[in-house]
């Protein structure tokens, strides 16, 4: 049963990389996506250090996962504001 576990937090892990890599036309979607692998990663680091008993390390993971999620719509409200959409294509390095 724990084998179940092992590959479904792969599977959480490589979907979460796939839909980073071929969505790549809205900020919104690539921080969801990297939402998702922080996910995966939080469940399989709490699975092997279960066995441990070492869980404060997970305090310390979600504290960086948390901070990534709130750098990252910090970003995205900043690009609407000042170009009105997510869009990658309408966002020019040389207007900023």
């Amino acid at each position: 049963m724990l084998i179940f576990y092992k590959y479904m937090f792969y599977f959480f892990i490589l979907s979460g990389l796939w839909s980073f890599v071929s969505k790549r036309k809205h900020l919104l979607s690539t921080l969801l996506s990297l939402e998702f692998i922080v996910l995966g990663l939080f469940f399989y680091i709490f699975f092997v250090l279960l066995f441990y008993f070492e869980l404060y390390f997970l305090m310390y993971f979600l504290t960086f996962g948390v901070c990534e999620g709130a750098l990252g719509l910090s970003i995205l409200v900043a690009m609407i504001r000042s170009h009105g959409n997510d869009y990658f294509n309408s966002f020019n390095m040389l207007q900023c």
